[in-house]
């Protein structure tokens, strides 16, 4: 008998996820002939709507295919039961697909239950070793050699993920004939001078040491507001990436917490290759405690629904507040401005 078509794609590694989800895609556009995608967020739609869609045939092509992120926010006994009857019944003579994404590393066991073992897989995020291999292998893909200090420094300023190190990467095969030999200075011209703001510039800035609270305040939010500017603006996305840094910073900490003085190899292994990489962290430890972190994790989670809940409506309201809170508060949400 066949495994019915429900996935489970888990782990903060982006890129290769992306890329599963693209080769089930393929093989449900190939074997149904076309298929009609839909993308949904928990938080945004319930679960019982996306089933019900599920349930009913499409008019116009054979088959469904839907992404269903976050479902590890599915907890409600009714969220669960409804998934359950559908996985359990008419998903088995169904030809539509449903894959749940998240970024989490598990979701409620009675999820993974349902999904096929093989169906299922934690994306772990890339050792930099790996990483390395990633990027000689994307040049050389594309017609270009990049060398060793190249892709050193090109770590060191890229941060996340193998689908940012592919948009980052991008940018050289634009600017250089094919067959050209990446430069460390090449890296530096091209990222460091025409990159554009994100999340992890923010992040930086948000742990910059050498300011004051206000300072940081003031050139956050001047950085939030160059990203809102852009054409890639997107709170969730900022969310995203925020989120992948202070856990990041969760793992710094705890690192050195179990070995006062890791290696460099340590380090590497952990995802913390390059001085400014590791100054950045080492930075932010010293303004974030622990629980701090905790905290700010639990407002980033807070946050990410608000801002699907509410749209672009309240999204810089709820963004300012989210790095107000950070920076000034630690972590400690306000529910109106200081006076000082």
């Amino acid at each position: 008998m066949n495994d019915i078509e429900l996935y489970l794609f888990t782990g903060p590694e982006a890129g290769e996820k992306e890329e599963a989800i693209s080769n089930i895609r393929n093989a449900a556009v190939k074997k149904n002939g076309s298929v009609d995608e839909y993308k949904y967020y928990a938080g945004e739609t319930r679960i019982q709507d996306v089933v019900a869609q599920l349930q009913n045939a499409s008019l116009f092509t054979p088959a469904l295919f839907i992404i269903f992120r976050n479902p590890e926010q599915l907890k409600g006994k009714a969220d669960l039961e409804t998934l359950s009857q559908w996985a359990k019944g008419s998903a088995k003579s169904s030809p539509n697909t449903l894959i749940l994404v998240s970024d989490e590393n598990s979701v409620d066991k009675k999820i993974e239950s349902l999904v096929p073992s093989n169906h299922k897989k934690i994306f772990w995020e890339m050792f930099e070793n790996r990483k390395e291999q990633w990027i000689q292998g994307f040049f050389r893909k594309n017609g270009f050699s990049v060398t060793p200090d190249a892709v050193a420094r090109i770590l060191d300023m890229v941060e996340n993920n193998t689908e940012i190190l592919k948009s980052e990467c991008s940018r050289f095969f634009y600017c250089f004939d094919r067959g050209s030999t990446i430069q460390e200075d090449d890296v530096d011209k091209i990222l460091s001078h025409d990159r554009e703001e994100n999340a992890f510039t923010l992040f930086e800035s948000m742990a910059d040491t050498s300011k004051s609270p206000v300072q940081r305040l003031e050139s956050s939010l001047e950085i939030l507001q160059k990203i809102r500017m852009s054409r890639e603006s997107n709170g969730v996305m900022v969310i995203a990436g925020l989120t992948y840094c202070f856990r990041q910073l969760r793992a710094w900490i705890n690192l050195h917490s179990e070995n006062k003085s890791p290696t460099d190899a340590q380090l590497k292994s952990a995802g913390f290759a390059g001085k400014k990489n590791q100054e950045r962290y080492r930075n932010a430890s010293r303004l974030w405690t622990p629980g701090a972190v905790t905290a700010i994790l639990a407002l980033l989670a807070n946050t990410d629904v608000s801002i699907r809940s509410f749209g672009t409506s309240m999204e810089y309201t709820s963004l300012f507040k989210l790095i107000y809170s950070v920076v000034i508060k630690n972590g400690r949400f306000f529910a109106e401005y200081d006076r000082s």
